[in-house]
């Protein structure tokens, strides 16, 4: 059996349109480069739903083989990025944090504006709930339970929770390709 080519990419950075198109356009550059295995090892604030869906739905979808690593905290729609693993390790001190949908505001409305906002925070929240919920097999009403709570999970918990399928020390082999994407690029 051969051994499928494989590269890590350190993801430490929020999620936002200049960090996921980072992402996105590397891994299409590695996949055209022949490799079948993608490993991305996540420390991440969260950020922008819209991004951090559009970038669980690219890694569902592309022909290879993704498995997500949490190396220090996987927080708000980073969840969502790791759930795209078809393995999903963490750190034995890692740490998840699962919360609502949260809207910076600002200016002025009119009450069709905000009614547009707020069906665009329902569909936001109930989108990362389903996605959390079909990777742990617990029920999206347990999930959204769990987001309203803002609920904190170590690497033990997380495993309970059904997030996490290993908790493993190891994150890579000695000579492995990584490739970083932070907030600077």
């Amino acid at each position: 059996m051969t051994e499928k080519r494989t590269v890590y990419i350190r993801f430490h950075a929020g999620i936002n349109f200049n960090t996921i198109n980072t992402l996105t356009q590397t891994i299409q550059k590695k996949l055209n480069d022949g490799y079948e295995r993608f490993v991305l090892l996540i420390s991440s604030v969260g950020g922008n739903v819209f991004h951090g869906v559009h970038a669980y739905n690219f890694l569902k979808g592309i022909p290879a083989e993704v498995i997500t690593h949490n190396v220090g905290s996987s927080n708000s729609v980073a969840v969502v990025l790791f759930c795209a693993g078809s393995e999903r390790f963490c750190s034995p001190n890692a740490r998840f944090l699962i919360h609502g949908v949260i809207s910076h505001l600002q200016g002025d409305f009119e009450l069709k504006q905000i009614e547009e906002q707020l069906n665009i925070l329902r569909n936001d929240t109930e989108t990362m709930a389903k996605i959390i919920s079909d990777t742990t097999q617990k029920t999206t009403e347990e999930v959204l339970k769990t987001m309203a709570e803002r609920t904190a999970l170590n690497a033990e918990e997380s495993k309970e929770f059904g997030l996490t399928t290993e908790i493993k020390e190891e994150i890579f082999e000695k000579g492995a390709e990584i490739i970083e994407i932070n907030e600077e690029q």
